[in-house]
């Protein structure tokens, strides 16, 4: 039986940085989840393609997944404004599960607790917030520090999505 990996998604969300990883997921053999703020609501990117949730964060439980992505855009800033988002974030770096974000998600990680301590890169307008978080940032295009894997820009989602595997098998 195929695992089960989750995609955060909100409004202005990165297409690049959403359906790259949605597609090499499943090819990989995992089903995909995608979870917004509402389930079945139709979400747009930053170039206009739409998205449909396919559930709620509200009561979504971690243990059902394998692994779960933060694609960036500016959706994380809508994201990180949404406490089932990170809870649902929270308790998935807490039971140690694949914890990917790309470019701007590292805010994501930030409100929800889990950037503390760790080693991050992301897009580098966000290098002040996750050194003020208390992460340390790399210059690095991939980044795996133990369970998470972070990204600076849609061009590193290959190397992104690789460790992100890497981690989920």
């Amino acid at each position: 039986m195929p695992g089960q990996i989750g995609i955060l998604i909100a409004d202005l969300f990165d297409e690049q940085e959403f359906i790259y990883p949605f597609y090499r997921v499943q090819e990989a053999g995992f089903a995909v989840t995608v979870i917004g703020s509402h389930a079945e609501h139709t979400y747009r990117s930053k170039a206009g393609f739409p998205k449909t949730s396919d559930a709620a964060a509200v009561g979504f439980e971690a243990a059902t997944l394998d692994g779960l992505i933060v694609p960036g855009g500016f959706a994380p800033d809508y994201m990180r404004r949404d406490g089932a988002m990170l809870s649902l974030v929270a308790a998935v770096d807490d039971a140690a599960k694949p914890l990917g974000a790309i470019c701007h998600a590292g805010w994501v990680l930030i409100s929800a607790g889990v950037a503390k301590g760790r080693q991050l890169t992301g897009y580098s307008s966000t290098r002040d917030d996750l050194v003020n978080a208390g992460a340390s940032y790399s210059d690095e295009r991939v980044v795996t520090d133990g369970n998470l894997v972070t990204a600076q820009h849609y061009v590193d989602l290959p190397g992104f999505t690789a460790a992100f595997l890497g981690l989920v098998r």
